[in-house]
C-alpha cells in the first residue's frame, strides 16, 4: 500500500505544472493583469548588488541569492525588480522562476555601461543593437517580463538634449524587434530625471510622433519627498498635474529620498492613494541591498550571503501594509488619448523629431567590401581583441584628422539637426576605413599608407550606392530552434494544467493500482 500511494504520489506531482504569472499589457495610459483584467500597480524595488568584485554582476545568475532576496520582497508587498545591467548569454531560468513563485515581475534596463548611448557624444551602432536585441531574446521568453526600459537619464540637463533622438531610435527598433520575433507584446519605455529646464520638454518628447517610435511607458526617478514632507510640499503634487492628460503610463522609476535617514517611506500612502492612482501607476523604491549610498532596504554579508533587515525595510514594510490602491477594470477603460506634439527647438530643447537609421551590420560589411583602401589588418585586429584607450585614441585622432580634409557626413550622426550619415551607425574601424577609401579616391596621387595604419585591397564587391539599402537583421538567436523557448520558470499558461498524455497515464495507473 505504501509503494502505491508513493508512485500515485509521484505521478500527481508530475502531472501538474507550476502556476506562472498572468502577462502584464498596457491599456490607454495604465497596466493591467490579462487575466484577472485588474489594474497593475507597480510596487517596485531596484535590484542591483554590488561590492568590490561584484560591481557590474549580473544579479540575476546567482540562483541562492534571488531565491533569498524574492522571499523577503514578497514579505514586504513587492511585485517588481528594477534590474539596471544583466549578462543576455547566461540562463536565467533559476531566478526568474525565483522571482516568478513570489509574484514578482522583472523590469530590465537594456543598456550596460558597454553598451549605451553617451550623453556627451551620442551614437547608436550595430554593436549596440546586436546587444540589446540579444538582451530581449534573453528574457522575452519568460511570463514575469513585464517591461524593458532603453535609457535610464541620458539626457539629464539642457546641455545633452541631442542625444534623446538615440535613445527613442532605441525605443522604436526594440518595439519593431519584440513584434518581429517574440510571441507577446513587451513594452518599451524610458527613465527619466526630473530636470526643471527639460521635465515637460522630454516626457512630451518620449512619446510624441509615429506611433511605432513612441514610448509605451514613461519612468520618472523622482527623490523630491523627503523626511516628513508632504504631497504638495515635496512637488508630487505638481509633478501629476503635469501628467494628468499623459497618453502612456507614468511611474516612478525610482524614488526613496535619503537625505533624512533612516527613511519613513511617507511618499508611499500618497503614490498608492487617490491623490496619484489616477494618474501614477506605482514606483521603484531605491534600492534593496545597502550600499555605499546609504540607500539600502537590507545589508548583506558578502561572504556569508547572510541578511540583516534594515529599519528602512521595516518603515517600507509598515507603510505599504497600509495601502490599497484602487485601480480601474481593463474592459472599463475604451478612452484613447491624443498624441502629443513633438517639443519645439528652444535653448532648453534641441533634440530633432527626426532619429537615426536602424544599424544594418549589413550595410556596414558591404560598404568596408567595396573599399580599395581600408583600415590595415593589425589596426583592425587590435581593435577587435582590446578596447584599451590607445587604440581608441588611434583611431578618433585618424578620424579627426581626415574629417578636416574629406567629407564625413556619410559617417556622422547630429541628434540636433536630424542628420545621420548612411554608414553613421558603423564601427570605428570601418568609418576610418571610409575615409581612407575616400581620400585616397580624391587624391589620386596619394598613396594607401597613413602611417602604416591603412593597406591597399582589391574590392571584392562594386556596388556601394547599394548598401544603405540592406536591411537590419530582425531575426531572434532562438530561430533556429523553433522561436523563443519556454522555461520552466514562467510556462505561458495562465491556469495550473495537466497534459492529456500525461492525465491519461494517471488514471491507466490508478486503475491498475486501485
Amino acid at each position: 500500500m505504501k509503494v502505491r500511494n508513493s508512485f500515485l504520489s509521484l505521478v500527481l506531482c508530475t502531472s501538474i505544472a507550476v502556476h506562472a504569472l498572468n502577462p502584464i499589457v498596457i491599456k490607454g495610459h495604465k497596466f493591467f493583469d490579462t487575466v484577472t483584467k485588474s489594474q497593475f500597480f507597480v510596487k517596485g524595488v531596484a535590484y542591483q548588488p554590488r561590492s568590490g568584485d561584484s560591481a557590474d554582476k549580473d544579479p540575476l545568475i546567482d540562483a541562492s541569492a534571488c531565491a533569498r532576496d524574492a522571499s523577503l520582497m514578497a514579505k514586504i508587498g513587492m511585485n517588481v525588480v528594477r534590474v539596471y545591467e544583466v549578462d543576455p548569454k547566461v540562463n536565467h531560468d533559476a531566478c526568474m522562476k525565483s522571482f516568478a513563485d513570489n509574484g514578482i515581475y522583472l523590469l530590465l534596463d537594456i543598456p550596460t555601461p558597454t553598451f549605451s548611448i553617451n550623453r556627451s557624444n551620442p551614437q547608436y551602432d550595430v554593436a549596440q543593437y546586436t546587444a540589446y536585441m540579444a538582451t530581449i531574446d534573453a528574457f522575452s521568453q519568460y511570463d514575469n517580463m513585464l517591461a524593458f526600459i532603453a535609457g535610464n537619464e541620458v539626457t539629464n540637463d539642457k546641455t545633452n538634449t541631442e542625444a534623446s533622438p538615440f535613445v527613442k531610435a532605441i525605443i522604436r527598433d526594440a518595439k519593431r524587434y519584440i513584434k518581429t520575433t517574440q510571441r507577446r507584446k513587451i513594452p518599451v519605455g524610458y527613465a527619466s530625471n526630473d530636470d526643471s529646464y527639460i521635465r515637460d520638454a522630454i516626457k512630451d518628447y518620449f512619446v510624441c510622433g509615429e506611433e511605432d517610435s513612441q514610448a509605451d511607458f514613461f519612468g520618472m526617478n523622482l527623490y523630491e519627498w523627503c523626511g516628513d514632507s508632504t504631497f504638495e510640499k515635496s512637488g508630487f503634487a505638481d509633478r501629476t498635474k503635469e501628467f494628468e492628460n499623459y497618453s502612456k503610463p507614468v511611474f516612478l522609476s525610482e524614488y526613496g529620498c535619503n537625505l533624512v535617514t533612516p527613511r519613513v517611506f511617507g511618499e508611499v500612502s500618497a503614490l498608492y492613494g487617490p491623490s496619484m492612482t489616477q494618474v501614477w501607476s506605482g514606483g521603484v523604491v531605491y534600492e534593496w541591498t545597502q550600499e555605499s549610498n546609504n540607500y539600502g532596504l537590507v545589508k548583506i554579508d558578502g561572504s556569508t550571503g547572510k541578511v540583516e533587515l534594515l529599519q528602512d525595510y521595516t518603515n517600507l514594510q509598515n507603510a505599504l501594509a497600509k495601502v490599497n490602491p484602487q485601480g480601474v477594470s481593463m474592459d472599463s477603460v475604451n478612452e484613447q488619448r491624443p498624441t502629443l506634439a513633438c517639443p519645439p527647438i528652444t535653448d532648453n530643447w534641441k533634440a530633432s523629431a527626426e532619429l537615426p537609421p536602424t544599424p544594418s551590420e549589413g550595410t556596414c560589411e558591404c560598404m568596408q567590401s567595396n573599399l580599395a583602401c581600408t583600415t590595415s589588418q593589425t589596426l583592425s585586429d587590435m581593435a577587435m581583441i582590446s578596447t584599451s584607450s590607445t587604440n581608441s585614441s588611434i583611431i578618433g585622432t585618424q578620424i579627426d584628422t581626415l574629417c578636416g580634409q574629406v567629407s564625413c557626413k556619410d559617417i556622422e550622426s547630429n541628434g540636433g539637426t536630424g542628420s545621420y550619415g548612411a554608414y553613421s551607425f558603423c564601427s570605428p574601424v570601418q568609418k576610418l576605413g571610409y575615409l581612407y577609401n575616400s581620400y585616397v579616391q580624391g587624391n589620386k596621387a596619394s598613396q594607401c599608407e597613413f602611417e602604416g595604419f591603412a593597406q591597399q585591397v582589391q574590392p571584392k564587391r562594386n556596388d556601394i550606392m547599394k548598401c544603405s539599402m540592406i536591411a537590419p537583421k530582425m531575426t531572434s538567436i532562438h530561430s533556429s530552434a523553433g522561436g523563443p523557448q519556454k522555461s520552466n520558470a514562467s510556462l505561458n499558461h495562465s491556469k495550473p494544467w495537466v497534459s492529456l498524455a500525461t492525465l491519461s497515464i494517471g488514471l491507466i495507473l490508478t486503475r491498475l493500482l486501485f
